[in-house]
């Protein structure tokens, strides 16, 4: 599972470091694609295919459905970590998640996300006034 945050930025050829704590489980050869709220999905091979198992189970007669698939795999990129434990984000990956250089890089349970780091700051303080009211709505967090 993936959790934590850590801020990096983009060296000067668009690579970032994955944190060392992710690289294990994302393993070398994952796959990066635009996530939801302008940040970018990374997933793991393994998860990868399944997610793209279900996507491909939707019924191509319905428009949303295609409009997803094609915004979802036509952004998506196949990615390896070089000896440094770094990574290329394409060009139409961080322009679609405007990073520029400054990044966080955070885990979120299944996937990783990265995101802007000025967009990340706006995100979440937003968020973090509805924090408490999303999880009354959404999970018991009492074990």
């Amino acid at each position: 599972m993936f959790m934590g945050e850590y801020q990096h930025a983009l060296d000067d050829k668009g690579r970032i470091t994955i944190p060392a704590k992710f690289r294990e489980e994302l393993g070398t050869s994952f796959v990066i694609t635009r996530g939801l709220d302008h940040c970018l999905f990374v997933y793991p091979r393994k998860d990868w295919e399944a997610l793209e198992a279900k996507l491909r189970a939707m019924p191509l007669s319905r428009a949303d459905a295609r409009q997803f698939m094609r915004f979802f795999f036509s952004g998506a990129a196949e990615s390896e970590l070089d000896k440094q434990g770094r990574v290329l984000l394409p060009m139409n990956l961080r322009d679609y998640a405007h990073i520029a250089r400054d990044c966080v890089v955070i885990g979120v349970g299944a996937r990783v996300e990265i995101w802007d780091l000025e967009t990340w700051k706006s995100y979440t303080s937003d968020a973090e006034d509805q924090f408490s009211d999303l999880a009354s709505g959404l999970v018991d967090l009492d074990l």
